[in-house]
């Protein structure tokens, strides 16, 4: 009895200095692939789309190009246009030349074309926008007989293109006789369904019920009420029209080329085509590097306006979008 047990309580420090109790188990994970785990979604941050990644990358690809061809050309002389890539420059840097003969080709005709482009948006858009703030304000506000009849026919003006509309106005215009002046551009530019529009539904959603009729309580008249009170409320709302407006009337060609035949009416965008169509007429100049150049001027300041005023028109595009 005894000898066993102290065969056993020797045997057992043998066996424990034999195998230490802190050996580690074989690693047997060991070179096998690790599984990532999935990266779980942050409440707040948008999700990645490889897709939609692509997709954006083809649109902005779309959409630099042009510009980037834009603004090389116009740094080339017409020899330089014809003997050089279109995407990369020429041996001669002719940017200020090209806009030195473009200021003074024809006595400075351009010049006039740009003068009379700001005439049509300052009074044609400038209208519009006023008046599509008066009407989307009315609309949105007031309750009246008919209100659904309007509805009906700014919906309908919205879906028909201005080009329908171009030869009949130009037939009532002839009669008047207002063809072949500034009138013939500024009126039909005071029109925009689609700024009514969106000036409509932008005052609905913008405008609290509550705060017009406070004012109204407080003795405050219907004119004040819009000025002081409304008229902030709708500023963002303003812009988003303003600019839409101003790039329509900027933009606009058929209607001038249909209304007017005195080039010093042209707008820049007939006037650019003129000179572009020289090249078509026996003897006419080829300054196709000045149609590229004076076009280059022309969308600078619709981009400086963008980017000066994107920051009201982003707030005016989503007004509306969420409801509390």
């Amino acid at each position: 009895m005894s000898s066993t047990s102290s065969t056993s309580s020797t045997s057992s420090p043998v066996t424990t200095a034999s195998q230490p109790a802190s050996v580690p188990a074989a690693d047997t994970t060991k070179g096998a692939p690790r599984l990532r785990t999935p990266r779980k979604h942050v409440p707040g941050r948008p999700k990645r789309s490889v897709l939609l990644t692509m997709l954006t990358g083809l649109v902005l690809l779309y959409t630099l190009v042009p510009l980037v061809w834009l603004v090389i050309s116009a740094t080339k002389t017409q020899e330089g246009l014809a003997n050089s890539s279109g995407l990369w420059f020429s041996h001669d840097f002719a940017l200020w030349d090209n806009i030195s003969q473009t200021f003074t080709y024809e006595d400075g005709i351009f010049v006039r074309w740009l003068l009379n482009t700001l005439l049509y948006v300052v009074l044609g858009a400038g209208g519009a926008t006023l008046l599509a703030i008066l009407g989307g304000y009315a609309l949105a506000k007031f309750t009246f007989p008919g209100k659904r009849a309007v509805f009906a026919v700014v919906i309908g003006a919205v879906a028909v293109p201005g080009t329908a509309l171009a030869v009949p106005t130009f037939l009532m215009f002839s009669k008047m006789g207002l063809t072949d002046t500034p009138w013939a551009v500024i009126i039909p530019s005071l029109v925009s369904p689609f700024g009514l529009y969106l000036m409509w539904v932008f005052a609905t959603e913008a405008i609290p019920v509550e705060l017009l009729e406070a004012a109204r309580i407080d003795g405050a008249g219907e004119v004040r009420t819009f000025f002081q009170v409304a008229l902030p409320l709708l500023a963002p709302g303003i812009v988003t029209v303003l600019l839409f407006t101003t790039v329509a009337t900027w933009n606009n060609y058929f209607l001038p080329l249909i209304m007017l035949k005195d080039p010093d009416w042209y707008p820049l965008t007939l006037g650019l085509s003129a000179w572009n169509s020289q090249a078509e007429t026996i003897g006419g100049d080829v300054i196709f590097n000045l149609v590229i150049t004076g076009s280059l001027l022309t969308i600078v300041p619709l981009i400086a306006a963008f980017l000066l005023l994107q920051k009201y028109w982003q707030s005016g595009l989503a007004a509306g979008s969420v409801k509390e």
